[in-house]
């Protein structure tokens, strides 16, 4: 990052001008989820990090949303550019969009210098840093801004900046709050993922530019949640990379505007074998899902004894045909290619040898559990697991969990960025699988349908929760393929 900064720079590229650039995108990126306005409550430290979370706090100010700032240090003693910004702040807004300024009105801002508190003060005395916009209950959004430390700081964490994260992560206050970091969480090494004890624990990292490697890193999943980058132009990263976040702007050139004159046998003839007694519900939600992921036409091959209850249950846009014997079948579709999952993954683990001499092409979507059975051995990262395990295997792989990751010999590991904890639940692998072979029938390769089938679900799951009215307890898959086309329209036309 600080060598693709050098670069800008010294291209003519002003420093204020990334600093705009991204604060802005941080305010799109919470708008995004809040599209509401609220309370926002930026953790300011000393920097050009600061800086970022100043200008994000500008931008939702305009939009409506209330704003107080905390100040981790003196104001003497941070950057003239992280001062302007606060001054900037400071100022009465011109517009605030959506209301009128009165005369004598609250415009919305509110100034505590967190540095003024001894640190066993602070933690005792939590009135003396208005701790009240933390209460909730007044039904519009409450986020915070991690704005202390930027990507040149690594632990351990110093005063103040540590009470200051110590404040952030105290559950008593952070009740019904998001925390939103400004390019990555105060106390989380950048690089290596390590952290310091009291690294805050994000909701959501909005990095900026492009994600660093600490930010994918296994142990560091549940400080960083919901990864989210804002691409700047002026900011590329140096040389080819083995890694590669998923966002939007990446994917949108996978799926091009259909010509006008397009019609069903341009997407893709592809078949669902999946069912049995007792199991119909993973056949009809796989359907459904390359029926929404776009797929010409679906044909579902069942065995005869559930092939009245699953042809009652199908979507009617589906063909749906008995078969005797799975075998005979797959063995006339060897050469196509499939995507694998569930039982099928179960019966591979059993005769993993035959995955080196496969005729066609391959994608496999083990969950956890599953690639344990696939692919035994020494616990490693999960990176290095998908890594090996293709270049053993001549496969595509797709292994889920949060921040999935797809894996290709000879393509770079690509993590996706999409979906929240309510996706622990069954028929969402189901649903995955129904869109990467719905993509696949497009003419997506198999690594590319896996990567955007991943992001689009996830983002489907986002939706169904932050607009649709679920919560991570209630999400169903049904709940993510109602909410597929939001996704869909959301990659074609999302500035970030």
């Amino acid at each position: 990052m600080r060598g693709a900064e050098r670069a800008a720079f010294a291209r003519g590229v002003e420093v204020e001008a990334l600093m705009d650039k991204a604060g802005a995108g941080v305010a799109r990126a919470v708008r995004k989820f809040f599209p509401n306005p609220g309370t926002c409550i930026v953790f300011a430290g000393k920097g050009h990090n600061a800086g970022d979370a100043l200008v994000a706090a500008q931008c939702l100010r305009r939009s409506g949303w209330k704003i107080e700032v905390r100040l981790a240090f003196k104001e003497s003693d941070c950057s003239g550019l992280m001062r302007k910004k606060l001054e900037s702040l400071r100022r009465r807004p011109t517009e605030i969009l959506g209301a009128r300024p009165e005369e004598g009105a609250d415009f919305g801002l509110t100034f505590v210098e967190l540095w003024a508190e001894v640190a066993d003060q602070l933690s005792a005395a939590p009135d003396a840093v208005a701790a009240e916009p933390y209460l909730g209950g007044t039904g519009s959004p409450i986020i915070v801004l991690d704005g202390l430390l930027g990507l040149g700081a690594k632990p351990p964490l110093r005063e103040p900046v540590r009470t200051a994260c110590r404040y952030i992560n105290d559950p008593s206050r952070k009740n019904g709050a998001y925390v939103f970091a400004v390019d990555l969480p105060t106390g989380l090494d950048g690089e290596s993922g390590k952290a310091d004890r009291d690294c805050v624990i994000a909701d959501f990292t909005v990095t900026i530019g492009f994600a660093k490697r600490g930010l994918v890193a296994d142990n560091a999943l549940d400080l960083v949640g919901r990864l989210e980058v804002v691409p700047l132009p002026d900011l590329t990263a140096e040389g080819a990379s083995n890694e590669l976040i998923v966002a939007a702007h990446s994917l949108r050139p996978l799926l091009p505007r259909r010509k006008f004159s397009a019609y069903k046998n341009q997407f893709g003839r592809v078949g669902v074998v999946a069912g049995s007694k007792g199991f119909i519900g993973a056949a009809i939600m796989t359907t459904q899902g390359a029926l929404r992921a776009g797929a010409g036409l679906v044909e579902v091959f069942v065995p005869e004894e559930i092939y009245e209850v699953v042809a009652a249950a199908a979507p009617m846009e589906a063909m749906v045909k008995p078969v005797k014997s799975y075998r005979d079948l797959l063995k006339e579709k060897v050469k196509r290619p499939m995507v694998v999952d569930a039982d099928g993954l179960n019966i591979l683990a059993d005769k993993i040898s035959a995955l080196k001499r496969c005729k066609g092409q391959r994608l496999l979507t083990p969950h956890p559990g599953e690639m344990k059975r696939l692919f035994p051995g020494k616990k490693e990262t999960r990176a290095k697991m998908a890594t090996k395990f293709c270049n053993r295997f001549p496969v595509t792989l797709l292994l889920k969990g949060s921040r999935t990751i797809v894996a290709e010999r000879d393509r770079p590991l690509s993590y996706n960025t999409t979906g929240n904890p309510g996706m622990a639940s069954g028929g969402m692998g189901d649903v995955l699988t129904g869109v990467c072979v719905g993509l696949a029938g497009q003419g997506l390769s198999l690594y590319d349908a896996a990567r955007l089938g991943a992001w689009v679900c996830g983002r489907a799951a986002e939706i169904s929760i932050f607009r649709g009215g679920a919560s991570e307890e209630s999400l169903l898959a049904s709940d993510v393929l109602d909410h597929l086309g939001d996704a869909f329209n959301e990659l074609h036309s999302s500035p970030i």
